[in-house]
């Protein structure tokens, strides 16, 4: 049996030696070569195929076969591959540029930091697939990159290649690179991360340094001239987020405490857009972080360490060029403003279907109220008291309607921003962070302070109590700028029900006064009124026989006699048969048609004012009974009594014809005659034109014409002594119900489309210069959102509509907006003298921005869509612009100077660079020198034989050394 086992083994065993030997032969079939005898030489064979490869497919094809494009640099792709050498797998990485032509040294490009450290374009990198990603282990390190240079140099490559060294922190690197048949390049690189030695810190250390590498270690370099080349690039930063404000805020701090026991209302300024327009209702994080002031110094060559000590004394100023760099908050994290709580708004109208009343949100017995009540919290009574004092106690002052208002906006249906109602809606949306429970108690409020101003006769804060109803506003605005007017009215009424309690024993005196003076001047009287009723134009059209200005003066007299001081008598009537009253002047040359008098112009009320529903309900009585021409006469019925009832007070002789030729010129025809106009000779052409000829037009002749049934019922009364056409009282009762029981989504989507147009207004205030981008964008926005709104301004919304999700939509491209105007408003005001920064800083940040706007173009990579990208841009100064951005570092007080001990030199008002950056090289003819023995005729030029990059500050160094030698 044991034979047997022992046999069965020396099978197997001969089995998996044949197996080997096949896999061998297998892997030896894959090389051209078989005579390879080590895995050392196998190994520089894969990479030297690897290479060529690339060599072979050049940028361009390694581009479509899926090159990686690195972050930090704009122009560096790179392609890999996996290696394997023994137990371990290394990985090669291979980095190039498309467009390669430029020079190395260029600061204002972003190079990646190979090139930067060693002056290198494209390179290869080998390094282990292990955690740290370097090599601890130096004969390891040489091994590979002997490895890489063989296969580089068995390619004829000139690639330089590197190895990762020491530990990551570090950023240590060896490195090598074939220059042909002559040189070769040696590289290596370290860093002090720690205690960098004083001397580094400083440039005439640094300069030392860099001498030490060739020249002779007993030579005092102090004391020797060598001829080194050197650039240098300087980076300041200016100080985070708002500090550099501090200035402002130390200049106010002596006077906070005495303003403090003065009582007074000013505030410091605390923050960086307490000027700006929307600080009133949020403060915005400033996007603008701060800059980095990049300046460069042009190649020079200094011979010792007196110049570099000379050099470090010098001023930012003296550098060849300054470039500056903003740094521009880029997170889409959620922000505070107009944007966030709009869409909170939206959120309330899609939930404001589920009940009738906006009680029923606040009501305990409302079904799901307890859901509600926990998700939804109501501001405290402080709270509430406070904002109800913001809209209602703080003066009265007429509010400027036109204050930041475009044209455009006027599309919007809601309400001017400094109305009431706007007001209303801007502290909704931020009153218990806009919830419906919070919204509806507020309303609750608000309707309650308006229901006290019209009892107590007190007018309507931030409302209008002249003029007409703008029916480009929304309802609710129109409602309470006709209780404006009520109230008004109702004032007005109740001081003249004073008066004429006061001064009713001096009425009959007045009115003897009054009729004594009228009989004794009326014939000088109406000659005079005749001449400048002439002047003052009158066409004989109802609405334009007098300005208001002139109209205004005799209203004036009607209130304090009870009497028109224009009641005089006519020429040819007894004073007790022909007395006018409520006249306002002759109008032209007109005569009456039954007595040679003038014909003259009343004054009439105005017409009762209505609002939009108002206008739609006699619309919609108009079209249920057809286009009657008697029904559109009874529907304003009240108004042509009272212009007819005016007329004949101011026309005792008149006839209805005389009140048609007056209030309807259209309706009476002409003869040919009176159609020529009066006679040259004013005297003589009134006599020739009298009686007036001409008829009424067939509508009004028709029999039982309402018109003339009103002018037959019309009693003889000036417009004083009538019954009010508007009934303060009983309008203004009516608007409050209205308010009172308007629907919750009635009431939410006047609210949605004022506040929209508010927010957009208050953004439209900020000054942020002449960004014709920004100012494009703001049209943009409000064309954007009447198109929105549209559904809500003809109340087509219902519950669950696609409108809800437009408007959420509307509110991401808001926010868009107002984070650009935050941008444009903050590099406007740090670059007033400058404005060619603000402009150039944000026309890049408007074009990287666009495509997350959802906007594109054919000229914006989407690529940029990515959120970790950050924006990248530096802006070389002018000469005129340094000074600017120079007092933007403004000196170091006293609690900033003592936290750190300055060590570096180059001082920009008391700051010293964030970061240092120096390249030291050394050139050396390649004829005529130690290296011309065996040069070849390609090589007559500089060859660099030092260079030396230093980079960083006084508590960290990092260093990286190139030698050209000749082999």
């Amino acid at each position: 049996m044991a034979s047997t086992s022992k046999a069965n083994l020396t099978e197997e065993e001969e089995g998996e030696e044949e197996e080997e030997e096949e896999d061998e032969e297998e892997e030896v079939q894959h090389f051209d070569d078989f005579t390879l005898a080590s895995s050392w030489e196998r190994f520089i064979s894969e990479i030297e195929a690897i290479c060529r490869q690339w060599l072979a497919d050049g940028p361009k094809n390694l581009l479509e076969k899926g090159a990686v494009h690195l972050d930090s640099s704009k122009n560096m792709y790179k392609v890999k591959s996996e290696l394997k050498h023994a137990t371990k797998i290394y990985s090669m990485e291979y980095y190039f540029e498309i467009n390669n032509n430029g020079k190395i040294v260029d600061w204002n490009s972003t190079l990646h930091d190979m090139q930067l450290c060693f002056g290198v374009k494209e390179f290869l990198v080998i390094l282990p697939q292990s955690a740290n990603g370097v090599v601890l282990d130096a004969p390891e390190a040489s091994k590979l990159l002997s490895a890489v240079a063989i296969a580089l140099s068995n390619c004829s490559s000139l690639w330089p290649a590197f190895v990762p060294v020491h530990d990551p922190s570090r950023k240590a690197y060896i490195g090598i690179q074939n220059m042909g048949t002559v040189f070769t390049r040696r590289f290596e690189a370290d860093r002090i991360g720690s205690q960098v030695p004083i001397k580094f810190m400083h440039l005439e250390g640094l300069y030392e340094l860099f001498v030490s590498k060739f020249a002779y270690s007993t030579l005092d370099h102090s004391m020797h001239l060598f001829k080194v080349n050197l650039i240098m690039k300087l980076t300041y930063q200016t100080l985070p987020d708002d500090d550099d404000d501090d200035d402002i805020q130390e200049a106010d701090a002596e006077n906070a405490e005495s303003e403090a026991s003065a009582g007074g209302d000013n505030r410091n300024r605390k923050h960086w857009d307490d000027d700006c327009p929307w600080s009133e209702w949020y403060s915005a994080e400033n996007p603008v972080k701060g800059f980095d002031l990049i300046t460069t110094w042009s190649e020079k060559m200094v011979e010792n360490s007196l110049e570099m000590a000379e050099m470090e004394n010098s001023s930012p100023h003296d550098a060849e060029k300054w470039i500056l760099a903003p740094n521009i908050d880029c997170s889409k994290g959620e922000r505070i403003g107009f944007a966030s709580q709009l869409q909170l708004l939206v959120s309330a109208l899609d939930m404001s279907f589920e009940v009738q009343f906006m009680e029923d949100f606040v009501s305990v017995e409302t079904s799901g109220s307890d859901n509600l009540k926990s998700s939804m919290v109501i501001p405290p009574p402080t709270v509430l008291d406070r904002v109800l004092k913001d809209l209602f106690h703080q003066g009265l002052q007429f509010p400027d309607f036109a204050k930041g208002e475009r044209k455009s906006s006027r599309a919007i249906k809601g309400a001017p921003v400094e109305s009431l109602f706007a007001q209303f809606c801007l502290h909704s949306l931020w009153f218990g962070n806009c919830n419906i429970r919070a919204i509806a108690v507020l309303w609750i409020e608000f309707v309650r302070e308006i229901r006290w101003c019209w009892e107590e006769s007190q007018p309507l804060p931030k409302m209008s109590a002249n003029g007409s109803i703008d029916l480009a506003t929304c309802l609710i605005n129109q409602k309470l700028q006709m209780l404006a007017i009520c109230i008004e009215k109702k004032r007005e009424l109740n001081e003249e029900f004073q008066d004429c309690i006061g001064s009713n024993d001096d009425v009959s005196t007045d009115m003897e006064v009054m009729t004594t003076f009228c009989l004794e001047d009326i014939q000088v009287r109406e000659e005079s009124t005749n001449f400048h009723a002439q002047s003052q134009g009158f066409d004989g059209k109802r609405d334009s026989p007098l300005t208001p200005e002139v109209l205004r003066e005799p209203k004036t007299v009607i209130s304090k006699f009870s009497k028109n001081s224009e009641d005089v008598v006519s020429a040819n009537k007894s004073p007790s048969d022909s007395i006018r009253r409520g006249s306002a002047g002759p109008v032209g040359s007109m005569k009456l048609l039954k007595s040679y008098q003038s014909l003259h112009a009343p004054y009439t009320q105005d017409a009762p004012l209505m609002t939009e529903d108002m206008h739609e309900e006699r619309l919609r009585a108009v079209e249920a009974f057809g286009d009657s021409f008697d029904f559109s006469a009874q529907l304003e019925r009240d108004t042509l009594s009272s212009d007819m009832s005016s007329f004949k007070a101011a026309n005792p002789d008149a006839v209805f014809e005389d009140f048609i030729r007056w209030h309807s010129p259209g309706d009476w025809e002409n003869d040919e005659s009176e159609a020529n106009g009066p006679s040259k000779n004013r005297t003589e052409g009134m006599k020739d034109d009298w009686p007036p000829r001409g008829r009424l037009s067939q509508r009004m002749s028709d029999h039982g014409n309402l018109w003339r049934q009103i002018w037959n019922d019309a009693p003889v009364l000036p417009a004083y002594e009538q019954k009010p056409l508007l009934d303060p009282t009983r309008e203004g009762e009516k608007i409050l119900h209205y308010l009172e029981t308007v629907r919750p989504h009635q009431l939410l989507e006047q609210m949605v489309c004022t506040a929209f147009r508010a927010s957009a207004d208050t953004l439209n205030q900020t000054n942020f210069g002449s960004l014709s981008q920004m100012t494009a964008k703001m049209d943009q926005l409000y064309i954007t959102m009447a198109s929105a709104l549209r559904p809500l301004q003809v109340n087509l919304l219902s519950g669950n509509s696609e409108t809800i999700e437009d408007l959420r939509r509307l509110c991401v491209v808001f926010e868009h907006v107002e984070k650009l105007l935050t941008l444009a408003a903050s590099l406007h005001r740090k670059f007033l003298q400058t404005p060619r920064i603000a402009e150039a800083i944000f026309s890049d940040y408007y074009n990287f921005y666009l495509p997350t706007m959802g906007i594109g173009s054919a000229d914006v990579d989407v690529q940029k869509l990515d959120a970790e990208e950050e924006f990248d841009m530096k802006l070389q100064l002018r000469m005129n612009e340094r000074q600017v951005v120079s007092n933007m570092f403004s000196p170091p007080t006293a609690n900033q100077s003592w936290r750190k001990v300055l060590s570096m030199g180059n001082l920009l008002n008391g700051h010293e660079p964030i970061l240092r950056e120096i390249i030291f090289s050394m050139r050396d003819s390649a004829t005529g020198s130690h290296y011309a023995a065996s040069s070849p005729r390609g090589y007559q030029q500089d060859i660099e034989t030092y260079r030396m990059y230093i980079g960083g500050t006084s508590n960290d160094l990092r260093v990286a050394l190139s030698v050209t030698s000749y082999d």
